[in-house]
């Protein structure tokens, strides 16, 4: 089971993590994710457990307080097809400029 885990310290590591989760059954994998470019943490992760210990996992630590924050834990969902990073909705290709275009109808009078 794939967790994600959201409102994390900035400062806390992935052996961190890893020990919080690793009180409810075996942990396969933490990652933290970090900034590409200053490599600071997002504050949020995704840990890997088996099913029956993740949730488990997920029941007791959603919403509790650690390194002073109240984290989020539940369930990662995979990305559907249509789902992209930074797409807001603007299938286009961008908020960049794009040119107005108009039409001329057969009433419309010319100068």
């Amino acid at each position: 089971m794939n967790i994600y885990v959201s409102n994390l310290s900035f400062s806390m590591s992935e052996a961190e993590l890893k020990n919080v989760f690793s009180k409810f059954g075996d942990v396969e994998s933490v990652k933290i994710i970090t900034d590409r470019n200053s490599g600071r943490s997002k504050g949020y992760g995704f840990v890997q457990m088996d099913d029956a210990t993740g949730q488990a996992a997920i029941d007791a630590l959603n919403g509790i307080e650690v390194e002073g924050r109240t984290i989020k834990v539940n369930v990662a969902h995979e990305r559907t097809e249509g789902e992209q990073r930074g797409d807001f909705g603007n299938r286009s290709g961008g908020g960049g400029f794009r040119p107005r275009t108009f039409s001329q109808r057969d009433d419309d009078q010319q100068f």
